[in-house]
């Protein structure tokens, strides 16, 4: 008589409970990085609101501390030993300038000498932008997207946070009110909204 092997019928796998309980987990991480991504995005737009903020303030202390405005101060050198501005009362250069002998460049200079933000106080580190949260940097400029008077810009801000930046500050428009928006290239300068899909330079008037 011939005997037939038995064959083990039996299939491993996974049971509906054990998938279920996977996709929790699996759910319970993706919900944990989603919610780390926002929080340290609310903590980059904080930090931007509070640049604005704190150069408006390291402006205001200097001018009641010395009369002069940073980087046109012609007493510099004889504080400081830092580079003089011509102390005219207006602050030349752009505020993308990576001129030293700009005063917007020198702008920084004298606030890191007066001990109002912090930094280098000698070489060319002395005179360097600072950086937003957004790895833009933080320039200062008079007269600039249609406002008079000295406008603190902040570069590389994506169109979503540029506008949540707007809202919170000033109108939520990026060409009117105390703070305003261009593109990166000035393509869409005129437009009435932000775009989503463009990056932004800000600037706020002091």
């Amino acid at each position: 008589m011939k005997i037939e092997p038995k064959i083990n019928q039996k299939q491993s796998g996974f049971t509906l409970i054990e998938i279920a309980i996977v996709l929790v987990i699996i759910g319970l991480i993706l919900g944990g990085v989603l919610k780390g991504q926002e929080m340290i995005t609310n903590a980059k737009l904080k930090r931007v609101t509070n640049d604005f903020n704190g150069v408006a303030a390291a402006v205001f202390s200097y001018q009641d501390r010395y009369s002069a405005i940073p980087g046109d101060d012609n007493r510099a050198n004889t504080r400081w030993g830092a580079i003089d501005g011509t102390g005219n009362g207006v602050l030349a250069g752009t505020w993308t300038s990576t001129n030293n002998g700009n005063e917007t460049r020198k702008f920084w200079q004298h606030l890191r000498n007066s001990g109002l933000v912090p930094g280098e106080t000698t070489g060319t580190g002395s005179y360097a932008h600072p950086f937003n949260a957004f790895g833009g940097i933080i320039g200062v400029e008079l007269t600039n997207y249609g406002m008079t008077g000295m406008v603190i810009c902040m570069s590389g801000i994506d169109g979503p946070n540029a506008e949540i930046i707007d809202l919170q500050i000033d109108d939520g428009l990026p060409v009117s009110g105390n703070l305003r928006g261009n593109t990166a290239n000035n393509a869409n300068g005129g437009s009435a909204v932000y775009d989503k899909n463009s990056t932004y330079n800000l600037c706020r008037r002091l």
